[in-house]
């Protein structure tokens, strides 16, 4: 006889692990409307500090996986792969990386979210590109992985539709932070591509979710494990976010700088997280032995022009004006700008990348509700790094706002992220280590 739902939820409180079809019938019960939301939430927080095994937490991503649509790419050739990133501030890697490594023959479908909190996201940064769509049909995202090599969306009502209700609970149950749950969360979503392979870009630092190293090596080893026994090639991979990723925090500007490393630009670690990930991709598609072998791949990419070149026929599959890809400076900014000057000589010894994150929210860079909109033109440049010398009177930052902003606040905010200091800083690697499965 089958444990009721009550039963279920008091097994989980008292510490049991619960069967596979325990846990698919829980999220089918709620997906169904036979568990009410009271009920979920109670077996969130039980989850919360009982934890969950790696079986059960492989049962809850296959249950919400399969809570709805799973995407058939098998009429796409070779080994699909997809990167996500537990999010930092500057994070533009995405718009970059998915062109260059379907450049170099390996599929790359990927659905991607919107910006929340302090840290941005990738649609609405792409949504900067005039007339760039990224509602697109799971229909018309398959036929563009096959045709194109990459298409990049946002979640549809289609995908992993539990997740969408569960997350809006842990928001406001406190239990956002729990492992197995995090999991169970990017998996679904993830797996619901019709991929077999993924690389987790997981952040740690003052700018990221996970702000300290050993609950982020914590979160990486789990999406690992839980992502290769669900069937997957997963490999994640831990990179800084202390200071923001690349020169720009918004939307307009990050997707200029990320269209600029396509063309052999842009800042150097922005770059270097790209060939990061990208060769860890080509490594899991089967089209690279070796990350050298594969980094060699993704700047012929750049250099050859066939990263660009696929970058225009993605743009405008989502109905984008391609020629923001051969000029990204024809992306709109807005009008003011306003200079943030050092108001003393010496080295930049650390930029806080939380506060400038938040600062980029309150100019509308980002939002605090899922319901806002955003102001794609507005954001702050950064014209200094961490390590670099500087005088009083140098310009930090260039702020872009709209003249309803009070421009000596905002400005004041960005100088405060800002740490100068006698000595320059010692020089600390991107990526800090590579969990494999």
């Amino acid at each position: 006889m089958e444990r009721t739902f009550v039963e279920l939820l008091a097994r989980k409180r008292d510490g049991f692990a619960l069967e596979t079809r325990e846990i698919a019938r829980l999220i089918e019960g709620f997906s169904g409307g036979e568990l009410a939301d009271y009920q979920m939430s109670a077996l969130l927080m039980a989850v919360f500090f009982r934890g969950m095994s790696d079986e059960e937490t492989v049962a809850l991503t296959e249950a919400m996986l399969h809570s709805g649509k799973v995407l058939d790419l098998s009429s796409v050739p070779g080994v699909k792969v997809d990167k996500h990133s537990t999010g930092g501030v500057g994070d533009k890697i995405s718009i970059c990386l998915a062109p260059l490594v379907a450049a170099c023959g390996v599929p790359v479908p990927m659905v991607s979210g919107r910006g929340l909190g302090h840290t941005g996201g990738t649609l609405d940064k792409l949504e900067a590109i005039p007339g760039f769509r990224t509602d697109l049909s799971t229909e018309t995202f398959a036929r563009v992985v096959k045709e194109i090599g990459t298409c990049m969306i946002g979640q549809t009502k289609d995908i992993a539709p539990a997740d969408k209700r569960i997350y809006a609970l842990r928001d406001v149950t406190a239990t956002v932070e729990c492992v197995p749950l995090i999991v169970a969360s990017i998996l679904s979503k993830k797996l619901a591509e019709g991929i077999d392979g993924l690389v987790l870009d997981v952040k740690v630092g003052r700018g990221a979710f996970m702000k300290n190293l050993d609950r982020a090596r914590e979160l990486a080893t789990a999406l690992v494990r839980v992502g290769t026994k669900g069937g997957k090639r997963v490999t994640a991979v831990l990179t800084r976010m202390d200071t923001p990723l690349g020169l720009t925090i918004g939307n307009a500007n990050e997707t200029r700088e990320a269209l600029e490393v396509l063309h052999g630009k842009g800042p150097a670690d922005v770059v270097e997280c790209t060939m990061v990930l990208g060769a860890e991709m080509l490594v899991l598609g089967g089209v690279a032995k070796t990350e050298a072998e594969a980094r060699k791949q993704l700047a012929d990419a750049i250099t050859s022009g066939r990263g660009v070149a696929l970058m225009e026929k993605m743009v405008a599959a989502h109905g984008g004006d391609p020629k923001v890809v051969a000029k990204p400076e024809l992306l709109s900014i807005a009008p003011r700008a306003v200079d943030v000057p050092c108001t003393q000589d010496g080295f930049v010894t650390a930029i806080d990348a939380l506060e400038l994150g938040l600062t980029g929210v309150a100019i509308g860079a980002g939002r605090t509700r899922a319901d806002q909109p955003v102001d794609h033109g507005v954001g702050i440049d950064l014209r200094k790094k961490p390590g670099a010398a500087v005088k009083a009177g140098d310009v930090l930052a260039t702020v872009f706002l709209r003249d309803e902003h009070d421009a000596a606040q905002i400005a004041a905010r960005v100088a405060g992220a800002f740490t100068v200091g006698s000595a320059a800083p010692a020089e600390e690697a991107l990526v800090i280590e590579t969990i494999r499965g």
